[in-house]
């Protein structure tokens, strides 16, 4: 089985160190605090990827209610007798995990530095973990608004637009050396929490009302997600890269160098939209969950290959494997225009087999981490006296 950390990726590894600016009212002045408040209660055995982990399940958990209960976004148009088809009870829980998992998220660094076992790794699960729930979230806050108010082609550029900004960070720390936490993170994530409990209190009918203009809340989430992007993540991003090379404080890399890690991202939008619009059976509307799944499959293996060469120091690859199969599914559809049924058999097998390759690649890359600095990924060894 080949290895995926080159020798040079594992020494840039060795050198590294974190380096990060949050300029969050919301972050600095709330969230940390609380955060320094809870890591208290942390027993200093638990190894903070643990934490990591245990968060990331969390959200996969609450992806699972949803798909039971609601699997096609019908939640809205399909009632069951007691009236809506999705429990009031999920909603409840799934709030509850998602600002679980949103602290676990927020303590886990101050764990790793509370038992001295700050390192490399640890951000890299971190950051890739998180990559992955940027579909896992999105789609459980989706069947509030459901395909009443938005349909699944848009809502699937809402989780492409979510995509990028989570990209365009770690592509902005590959050029500037410095992670600058966003703004939008916290307040989102607090955001969806309150969503979802008040959901699970009034029901997601309550937010279907008609509003001045013809608008409707589902217009005004969609809007409010890319009017946010624009303003407070891709134009922020766009200057700090700038400021790197004007002050040169940050890698100096080439145009075409800088530019590298944006191929496969943007060869990967174009084909998935590609096929989202022009798709003979429509399959993006058929079966939504799927198409998500698959996209934020491949992005997130897109990305946090970003974050490894980010991290390690090293030139970005400018292709993705899991790229290869995925264009030529996108080519059988163009082409031959495949019958709706062998469409859906296709697009199953490519999420099957690109989520066990994602899942390979991820814990392959961690296992080398952990042989190469000689530590348990979920474990903290006891120090020698």
């Amino acid at each position: 089985m080949g290895r995926f950390l080159s020798q040079d990726k594992l020494e840039g590894f060795e050198k590294y160190k974190y380096n990060s600016i949050d300029t969050c009212i919301l972050s600095k002045y709330v969230m940390h605090p609380f955060w320094n408040w809870c890591v208290q209660f942390c027993p200093v055995w638990v190894a903070p990827n643990l934490l990591t982990f245990a968060g990331f399940l969390l959200t996969v958990l609450n992806f699972l209610l949803f798909s039971y209960y609601d699997f096609g976004f019908y939640a809205l148009t399909q009632q069951n007798k007691d009236g809506d088809s999705i429990p009031r009870w999920v909603w409840a829980v799934s709030a509850v995990n998602l600002f679980v998992a949103y602290t676990l998220d927020g303590i886990d660094g101050k764990q790793a530095r509370r038992t001295g076992t700050s390192g490399p790794l640890g951000e890299l699960f971190d950051h890739g973990l998180d990559s992955y729930s940027a579909v896992l979230i999105p789609t459980c806050l989706y069947s509030i608004f459901g395909r009443d108010e938005l349909s699944p082609l848009r809502f699937f550029f809402v989780i492409w637009n979510i995509f990028i900004n989570f990209y365009l960070t770690h592509w902005e720390k590959y050029n500037t050396g410095v992670m600058f936490l966003p703004w939008g993170y916290d307040f989102t994530m607090l955001g969806s929490c309150l969503l979802l409990l008040v959901t699970s209190v009034t029901g997601p009918r309550a937010w279907h009302v008609a509003l001045p203009g013809g608008l409707t809340p589902g217009t005004v989430f969609e809007f409010v997600l890319y009017f946010s992007a624009m303003l407070t993540s891709q134009t922020v991003i766009l200057w700090n890269i700038y400021k790197s090379y004007r002050d040169r404080s940050g890698k100096m890399r080439t145009l075409p160098e800088a530019a590298r890690p944006l191929a496969p991202l943007a060869l990967f939008l174009a084909l998935s939209s590609v096929w989202a619009l022009y798709s003979p059976s429509d399959i993006v509307t058929r079966c939504p969950r799927l198409f998500y799944v698959l996209t934020g499959t491949i992005f997130s293996n897109i990305n946090c290959r970003l974050i490894v060469s980010q991290m390690s120091d090293t030139r970005c690859e400018a292709w993705n494997p899991l790229l290869l199969p995925y264009t030529l599914s996108v080519l059988t559809v163009l082409v031959f225009k495949p019958s709706p049924r062998a469409e859906l058999v296709m697009l199953t097998v490519l999420c099957v087999s690109s989520s066990i390759q994602h899942i390979y690649y991820g814990t392959r890359v961690v296992q080398e981490m952990c042989e190469h600095f000689k530590i348990n990924c979920f474990h903290i060894k006891p120090k020698i006296k």
